[in-house]
């Protein structure tokens, strides 16, 4: 026991020596330490603890142990359609957007740097622009004037206008379709800029070694090369898109007819920003995490496997 005791304080003088001699640097990751604990670690750690209360802001929080886990996954008629809807659009607009991005920028990485730089932009304007919901509402408005009725009612494949973002069946379609053009302009300049990383001179051995084509060169140079931004933008991609609610709400209401776009993050704030249940939306919260975080390390071993 005392060579336990010894040996562990040996390694606490040798921790502390190396904090003093590197202290410069500890120095400089301190402030981001701090923010980083502040506005990411410590909320983590409060929601857990306010998910095991009931809690209105008004009154002081009461524990209640596992009751809202109960009622969240027993009495809640809307959150396992919450659930379904989650799955469905952060995978096919994560991993779908993720792909997209990739093929696009792979298709415009070898053009002249002009028009590589402007179809970069025209991707990466939606990201910014702050009419994106007002264009596709246009395009897609429930009456005859809007175009995709209009173009759809021309061709005589309908005959009477579609209402979108107010039918069950298109709600949630309609959002991915928006979804997905949305956030392929993060995805395609990060990963324009992972792909002009790749050393020219590796498709050059590739030639040599027999790689013929681009689809070759894709498969064996640049996917092994590209694995650290794969892996970084497909769970940023991933991520996002589980903590999205804003075009659920921007086109489909809140909430969304008979709760068809309705995503764990709409339930959350339902929850919280409207009837003020604080610690029930807490333990919406650390579900959505627990969430997040298996199908990021699930996405993360598939593509360590893919990039070996």
């Amino acid at each position: 026991m005392k060579t336990a005791g010894f040996g562990h304080q040996s390694r606490l003088r040798y921790v502390g020596k190396r904090m003093v001699k590197y202290r410069s640097a500890y120095f400089m990751i301190a402030p981001f330490m701090l923010l980083f604990f502040v506005f990411t670690v410590a909320p983590v750690i409060i929601s857990f603890a306010l998910s095991l209360t009931k809690y209105s802001v008004l009154q002081d929080p009461v524990f209640v142990g596992l009751q809202n886990y109960r009622n969240l996954f027993v009495n809640d008629e809307i959150f396992p359609l919450a659930v379904k809807n989650t799955i469905i659009f952060a995978l096919i607009t994560g991993v779908g957007g993720f792909g997209l991005s990739f093929f696009v920028a792979w298709a415009i990485n070898d053009m002249n740097r002009y028009l590589r730089a402007i179809l970069t932009f025209l991707f990466y304007v939606p990201t910014i622009s702050g009419t994106v919901y007002t264009i596709w509402g246009v395009i897609f408005s429930g009456d005859i004037h809007g175009y995709a009725n209009s173009f759809l009612m021309q061709l005589r494949l309908i005959s009477e206008p579609i209402q979108w973002f107010t039918t069950d069946t298109w709600i949630l379609p309609m959002l991915i379709i928006v979804q997905l053009w949305m956030s392929m302009g993060v995805g395609v300049l990060s990963l324009r800029a992972g792909m002009s990383s790749v050393d020219p001179q590796l498709y050059e051995a590739g030639a040599i070694d027999g790689v013929r084509n681009r689809m070759q060169e894709l498969w064996y140079i640049t996917v092994p090369q590209m694995a650290p931004h794969m892996m970084t933008a497909v769970v940023l991609q991933v991520t996002g898109m589980f903590a999205n609610a804003n075009v659920s709400i921007a086109l489909a209401g809140f909430p969304s007819t008979n709760y068809a776009g309705h995503l764990i993050m709409t339930h959350l704030l339902d929850y919280s920003a409207y009837r003020v249940e604080r610690g029930y939306a807490s333990a919406i919260a650390v579900i959505m995490f627990i969430f997040m975080m298996t199908i990021n390390l699930v996405i993360l071993r598939a593509l360590r496997k893919v990039g070996e």
